[in-house]
């Protein structure tokens, strides 16, 4: 069963985010332990941990978070082929998204 993430921004791009129960569980899953990556960041910072082992962290929670946006990227851009192929989106919006996700 689809569950509903809502996005903020515009047009078809406000459309909710469906994920399919498994994939949400997979992307929950990812940002509680980027969740917990992070407050070890935090920890290591406070417990003056070489500039080597923070950067190496720092490194695993960027690819880590990049991986999961690609998740929620993939889905949007299948949905949003559905919605060009009906008229009902366009490639500007698209391109938009991806740039977005580009950072």
């Amino acid at each position: 069963m689809p569950t509903t993430v809502t996005s903020p921004d515009a047009s078809n791009a406000d459309a909710p985010l469906r994920l399919e129960e498994d994939a949400q569980r997979r992307v929950l899953h990812r940002l509680r332990r980027l969740e917990g990556q992070v407050r070890g960041l935090q920890h290591m910072i406070e417990d003056g941990r070489s500039c080597r082992e923070v950067l190496t962290l720092l490194a695993g929670v960027r690819s880590a978070l990049n991986a999961t946006g690609d998740v929620i990227l993939e889905r949007y851009v299948e949905s949003c082929t559905v919605d060009l192929q009906r008229g009902d989106a366009s490639v500007r919006e698209l391109v938009d998204v991806v740039k977005l996700s580009r950072g």
